[in-house]
């Protein structure tokens, strides 16, 4: 149940995402009047369509009880999510007015990249919902679409009400990007054959300044997994069978462009102050640079089994880039890497 000061302190916000709560539920039950129970996608029978066939291909049983667990889900895990968000991110920064913040000049765009994988991902993952649920192609790629869009815009509004950030015009625009690459794959091929990814790995910067600036800036733990952009990538995977029809090359095999950034410790620039104005940390000695990379990758989405949960698990692994060698360009040259995470 939400706090008092939480309603209190964002209720503009909070009757945005109740209407857009009102809304879901009436496109949802519209299409549950709309569907037939027994019609199938593709007319294909749902346990041959089942069978040693990836999970994009798979149509299933329009299913009421399926609908409504999906539409329960989507609202509830959203709302615990947006709880969670506040508590761990909002709850001591200071409300304001509704204002805008330009930040496209930070952190190389690497947050940028972050908001349009996000998008993407939640876009693909409530689709896929939508499809075990038994709605139709069209009516299930809206509404994984939208869903995407709409969920990271929730929480530019909340930054909007925040004096410590602001509604980005930069992030809004990465996230209808990710949400729409995902939506016109789908509408163009039933698939996606260039997949969205990202890999990550943990960061010991070896001087002691790096690492207490690190931690001020990234945090530690799972926080430190969302924000330290030093070691985020994010990958372009494209399926090379699905896009260039090389029978003689296997279903898996995928190649992956990638990029991310280093030697940030600040958003703009390495150097920091304190609330008097005077400069606490200095470090404009580090380089920062943007890292491009291309990389052989698994499409995990190509794997056939009948298994269903190693499906589920193909899924999950589809959204993270495959450890595997690399070539790197960055600072005008081109180096090699044995493995990249």
């Amino acid at each position: 149940m939400l706090s008092r000061n939480f309603a209190n302190h964002y209720f503009p916000a909070m009757k945005i995402f109740r209407s857009l709560i009102v809304i879901q539920l009436s496109f949802f039950s519209l299409f549950a009047s709309g569907q037939q129970s027994s019609a199938i996608d593709s007319g294909i029978n749902h346990r041959q369509d089942f069978k040693d066939r990836p999970v994009e291909e798979i149509s299933y049983p329009f299913n009421k009880k399926r609908l409504r667990l999906v539409t329960a889900a989507n609202i509830a895990g959203y709302g615990g999510a947006l709880i969670v968000l506040n508590e761990s991110w909002y709850k001591q920064q200071p409300r304001s007015a509704f204002h805008f913040f330009n930040d496209n000049a930070e952190w190389l765009q690497v947050d940028k990249v972050g908001h349009l994988y996000s998008a993407y991902s939640e876009s693909r993952a409530s689709m896929e919902l939508w499809r075990w649920a038994g709605v139709s192609r069209n009516k299930r790629i809206w509404l994984g679409g939208l869903s995407g869009a709409a969920y990271q815009s929730i929480i530019e509004i909340l930054d909007g009400f925040s004096s410590e950030y602001g509604f980005s015009p930069g992030d809004f625009v990465a996230n209808i990007v990710g949400s729409g690459i995902f939506t016109a794959q789908e509408f163009a091929w039933d698939q996606q054959k260039i997949k969205i990814k990202i890999s990550f790995h943990t960061n010991s910067y070896g001087e002691p300044d790096l690492d207490e600036r690190a931690d001020v800036l990234y945090g530690k733990g799972l926080e430190r997994f969302l924000k330290d952009y030093n070691a985020q990538t994010y990958w372009a995977s494209a399926n090379i069978r699905s896009i260039f029809t090389c029978s003689s090359l296997p279903r898996w095999l995928s190649v992956a462009a990638g990029y991310g950034a280093n030697g940030l410790f600040g958003a703009r620039s390495n150097i920091a102050k304190n609330d008097a104005g005077v400069v606490n940390f200095d470090r404009s000695d580090i380089q920062r640079y943007r890292q491009w990379y291309l990389s052989p990758d698994i499409d995990f989405m190509q794997i056939r089994t009948n298994k269903k949960g190693l499906k589920f698990l193909f899924f999950v692994l589809s959204a993270v880039k495959f450890p595997a060698p690399a070539l790197e360009f960055s600072k005008g040259k081109f180096k090699g890497h044995w493995l990249i995470f």
